[in-house]
Formats: structure tokens, C-alpha cells, sequence
């Protein structure tokens, strides 16, 4: 009996990840959620975030833990242990499969699952109450006050896009609120740090300047967040922030952290993604970052992960213009 991990990942537009297997594996072609085998010493949380850095090189936040599927391959035989994960990663970076795609989950019946991913794919919808009523059903959730308790209970719970929606709809309508879900974000609690800060994207994606009496202390949390998950929202909020609103002494720091990004090994391709976004826009006040930011991007084009080559090309485009103008 082989011990398999595998995780439902979701995005931010509750999207559900899936991978083709390659040709030279076992059920080429095949579609599947990623994840792989257990190893001596290990957990099965421990097994599925290796895992999915090592396939994929994105972070995820493990939601909850499914029922176990046994399944009889014929060539062999495999309990595969499904997690329910969130993550803000778009781009995932295949070092073993043929291809990804982010499906709405009544989709993943229409894909060539493999057949124990079939069953995951099918009690996935089943608890999580998604099918094709669902997508139909416009009702908000009822949203009172309440006391930080139930808040945090709340905040820390699974939710479906809709109560993240009305939720930021609420905070964008009430600064306490925000306050609140700012403070949640830098949990030590992985989960209540992730849904807090993902929910806090939301409602600058509706009300930016809310945040602007948050921005100083934002800036300077930056590079001391465990959570990287946490790390991606402020940087996207950020992105959307006017920059000159900034003292100049958070602006210096704000730019050496991005660069301590962009520079380091380790970070996720969206962390530098919108680093290399921050620090252009600093470039419209301060030119003199042009040429730092153009040769921190070209180091960066030798590296494998194609979102951030990507992104770094059409930044160099911008930065040209920019130099001439100059």
C-alpha cells in the first residue's frame, strides 16, 4: 500500500488546480491534483507542502484534511490522503507535469481525472455544498457585528468567494473593521493570517485609500512576516497604493525590501512579481532606481521560473521608455 498526499488547491476565485501527468509516467495524460508520495519520518501535512513547493514551486495554506481514498491501480495500490488548500499563487512552475489549469469546480467533472481523483473531485463538491444549484444562488450571507471571538473563529474558517466578497464589501464601509482584519494578518496562526490579509485584498481592490493610514506600518512589517501568504496581499495592496503618499523614509525602506526580494532565492514568483511592480513605480519619482531595477531584472531572466521572466520583460520595456524620457 503506497501512502499518497494530494491537494485541492484553490485561488483567490476559488478556482481549483489541476496538473496533466506527463508521457513517460505512469496513466500519461492523465489530469490530477498535484501532490506525491509520502516519505520515512514525515507527516502527511509535511508530505503535501514539499510536495507542491518541490512540483510546483508556489506556498499553500492547508485548509482541512479529506476523507482517505483507497484504490487499486493493478500495478499498485495507494491510499491517497486529500487536503484542502488555499493559495494566491497563480503561476505555478511545472517541473513534472505537461500542463496546469484553474478550473471552477463543477468543470472538474468534464476533465480526465485520474480514477482516485475522480472520487476526491466528487466528495469535494459534495462538503463543500458545490454544484450546479449553487452557482445560481446569489443570496448574501447575513453579516452582523460581532464580538472578536466568533470574528476570528470566522475569519479562520473555510470560505466561499461570496462571504470573502461580502465581508470586504462590509470591512470597505467600516474602518474598525478593516483594523481589525489588519491585525488578524499578522497572526501567528498561518490560516487566520492568510483569510485575513486575502480578505483585506479585496476591499483595497475596492477602496484603496483605506489604507493609506496603514501604509507606513505595512511597509515596515514587510520583512518580518512568516507568512508568506500574508507577504503576497500586502505586496499587492501596495501595488495599488499611490506611492508618493509615503514618507521618504518608508519609501527607502519599501524599495530595499523589494530588492531583497527580487534578490532572493527563495521567494515565491508572485512575492517578485509584485516587488519588480513596486519598484518601478518608485522609479517614476526617483529615476535613478531605473538602472538597479533594469540590471536586478536582467540577473533575474537566468532563472527558470517563466512567470518572472515574463514579467521582468515587460518592466524592462516600461523602464526603456522611461530612461529616455529621463
Amino acid at each position: 500500500m503506497i501512502r499518497v498526499t494530494c491537494a485541492i488547491i484553490r485561488n483567490e476565485d476559488q478556482e481549483v488546480l489541476v496538473v496533466q501527468r506527463g508521457e513517460k509516467t505512469d496513466h500519461p495524460y492523465k489530469w490530477e491534483f498535484p501532490g506525491g508520495k509520502t516519505v520515512h519520518g514525515e507527516t502527511d501535512e509535511e508530505c503535501i507542502i514539499r510536495e507542491i513547493r518541490e512540483e510546483l514551486s508556489i506556498g499553500i495554506v492547508i485548509c482541512s484534511r479529506m476523507e482517505e481514498v483507497v484504490h487499486d491501480y493493478g500495478k499498485k495500490h495507494i491510499v491517497l490522503i486529500p487536503f484542502i488548500c488555499d493559495t494566491l499563487d497563480e503561476l505555478p512552475v511545472l517541473i513534472e507535469h505537461n500542463a496546469f489549469r484553474w478550473l471552477k469546480p463543477t468543470l472538474l467533472r468534464d476533465v480526465d481525472l485520474l480514477e482516485a481523483d475522480v472520487i476526491v473531485a466528487a466528495r469535494y463538491l459534495e462538503i463543500t455544498g458545490i454544484d450546479e444549484s449553487s452557482c445560481t444562488n446569489n443570496k448574501s450571507p447575513v453579516f452582523d457585528p460581532v464580538p472578536d471571538k466568533a470574528f476570528l473563529d470566522m475569519i479562520g474558517s473555510t470560505m466561499r468567494t461570496r462571504e470573502i466578497e461580502f465581508i470586504a464589501s462590509s470591512a470597505a464601509e467600516d474602518p474598525g473593521l478593516i483594523s481589525r482584519l489588519f491585525e488578524y494578518s499578522l497572526s501567528d496562526e498561518g490560516k487566520i493570517g492568510f483569510h485575513a490579509s486575502w480578505v483585506l485584498t479585496k476591499v483595497a481592490d475596492k477602496a484603496p485609500a483605506l489604507f493609506y493610514d496603514k501604509f507606513p506600518r505595512m511597509v515596515d512589517s514587510l520583512d518580518k512576516l512568516q507568512n508568506e501568504s500574508v507577504l503576497r496581499s500586502f505586496l499587492r495592496i501596495i501595488t495599488l497604493l499611490d506611492k508618493e503618499k509615503l514618507g521618504g523614509h518608508h519609501q527607502g525602506i519599501l524599495t530595499d525590501h523589494c530588492f531583497s526580494f527580487l534578490r532572493s532565492g527563495a521567494c515565491s514568483v508572485a512575492v517578485k512579481a509584485y516587488s519588480m511592480e513596486i519598484i518601478y513605480s518608485l522609479a517614476l519619482i526617483y529615476p535613478e532606481l531605473i538602472h538597479e531595477l533594469s540590471e536586478t531584472i536582467n540577473m533575474l531572466q537566468e532563472e527558470t521560473s517563466a512567470g518572472v521572466v515574463a514579467r521582468g520583460r515587460i518592466i524592462l520595456k516600461q523602464l526603456a521608455v522611461l530612461n529616455k524620457r529621463s
